[in-house]
């Protein structure tokens, strides 16, 4: 449970919430990615928003590790899954298109291109498109991308492309998210517009807007003392770390040691009846 995966920019550790820039090119088209749960896993890794520089971590749920039920057919994600930096859905506020506040996150990321990342990864990515879910009452965006290095990155502009070059994607990917809390005794997910796709132009329309929250969090306009907000490039933030407190957090996490057994259950493929 102590696990903790720190992210370096090559001088130190850095934040992969504050310190990776949101834009991997110029023209603000692409982006940064932090890959928190690699294609076919199902450990529930996400970055620490409450944690000194946000690292890496498994969430907890009733004293207990979180892995994500194998909802038949499907094992563990069926993407690369992370989020972008510098992003925040803001939970004061209700968003006009969903009239739900956001999930107090970074806004997440399924990355659909054929290489099975790493946990930890960056990779830069292009949108084409997002998904409403609708979580407990919260609005969940899910930007549907691609690896910009992948073999179809060219050939796919939107959110038609996807269904076009890979049919039935869109919809796996709408089952899963519905039914994936089932197994844990929980309801099945909801969505915005009905279960519809939204396009890029309105994907990236919904990150701009996380961004702006995300820079109303780190200059104090917007205040939330439950997230960290420690940032080492970021000279933007008044909670700037210096590059040697940033190393004495990690010193003091305890060091990597050989992995706990896993429970076998979490093997089990689980079969739900998909509401209608």
């Amino acid at each position: 449970m102590d696990y903790r995966l720190f992210i370096s920019d090559g001088q130190g550790p850095i934040s992969p919430f504050h310190d990776i820039p949101l834009y991997a090119n110029p023209e603000k088209t692409l982006f940064n990615m932090v890959v928190e749960i690699p294609r076919w896993t199902n450990a529930k890794i996400e970055i620490s928003t409450k944690e000194v520089l946000n690292p890496l971590k498994q969430d907890i749920k009733k004293g207990a590790l979180r892995y994500v039920a194998n909802c038949f057919p499907h094992h563990g994600y069926i993407w690369n899954y992370g989020a972008l930096p510098q992003t925040w859905e803001y939970p004061g506020e209700i968003d006009e298109s969903t009239k739900c506040k956001g999930d107090n996150d970074p806004i997440d990321v399924c990355e659909i291109g054929s290489r099975v990342a790493k946990r930890g990864d960056v990779i830069v990515v292009k949108p084409l498109g997002v998904l409403g879910l609708i979580d407990e009452g919260e609005c969940d965006w899910k930007i549907i991308a691609i690896d910009v290095s992948d073999p179809l990155a060219d050939k796919m502009n939107d959110i038609a492309d996807v269904e076009r070059l890979m049919p039935g994607f869109l919809r796996a990917t709408m089952e899963w998210f519905k039914i994936y809390k089932i197994p844990d005794g929980k309801p099945a997910n909801q969505f915005a517009f009905g279960g519809e796709f939204k396009n890029k132009e309105f994907a990236l329309k919904a990150i701009e807007s996380t961004r702006q929250h995300w820079e109303g969090l780190v200059n104090g306009t917007i205040d939330n003392k439950e997230l960290s907000r420690s940032s080492i490039t970021n000279s933007s933030s008044s909670f700037t770390l210096s590059r040697d407190d940033a190393k004495v957090v990690v010193e003091k996490n305890p060091p990597l040691s050989a992995p706990e057994p896993v429970n076998p259950m979490v093997n089990k493929l689980s079969f739900v009846q998909i509401p209608s």
